[in-house]
């Protein structure tokens, strides 16, 4: 028989691996913004254009945004640590005082974003307590001045300095 399985020390080993960080935003079938912070984005396919991430199965924030069928991936950059905090928790009206451009395809585009990909739900499947979303690129940009990318590393945001 084996050990019971120790979920802090798997949560303390995996929070060595350096994870980026991006804010998945949308709008509820209302045409309200909701967003959430993700530390499990992925490329997933160049042919065709998929990208991923894990949201958790109970999230609010991704239930919501699931009503339109899109979605748009906000890159942060080291400078947005507050924007970071503010998506990751449920509740409150997270786009209270944001001032956010839509994408082309309608999702919210945050202020100071690196990059952003717009991308409609291709598929989603549930792994365990979180589901794997995978989203077909419509289309996506960066900033001209492009910011120190955030990351999450041991359990607390961080910066990756660009190399000019």
């Amino acid at each position: 028989m084996s050990a019971p399985f120790d979920s802090a020390h798997f949560r303390a080993v995996l929070g060595h691996v350096p994870t980026s960080v991006v804010v998945v935003t949308g709008l509820n079938a209302q045409g309200s913004p909701f967003g959430i912070t993700i530390g499990s984005f992925a490329s997933v396919s160049l042919d065709p254009p998929l990208v991923g991430f894990f949201p958790g199965v109970r999230s609010q924030s991704w239930a919501a945004i699931r009503e339109s069928g899109r979605f748009c991936v906000n890159v942060l950059g080291s400078h947005q640590e507050e924007m970071c905090w503010r998506f990751a928790k449920e509740g409150d009206d997270k786009f209270a005082g944001v001032d956010w451009l839509p994408s082309a395809g309608g999702s919210p585009v945050l202020p100071g974003s690196i990059a952003w990909i717009d991308c409609e739900i291709d598929s989603e499947t549930v792994m365990g307590d979180h589901t794997c979303v995978v989203g077909r690129v419509t289309s996506l940009d960066h900033a001209e001045e492009v910011e120190n990318a955030m990351v999450f590393f041991r359990g607390k945001v961080s910066s990756v300095k660009h190399g000019g």
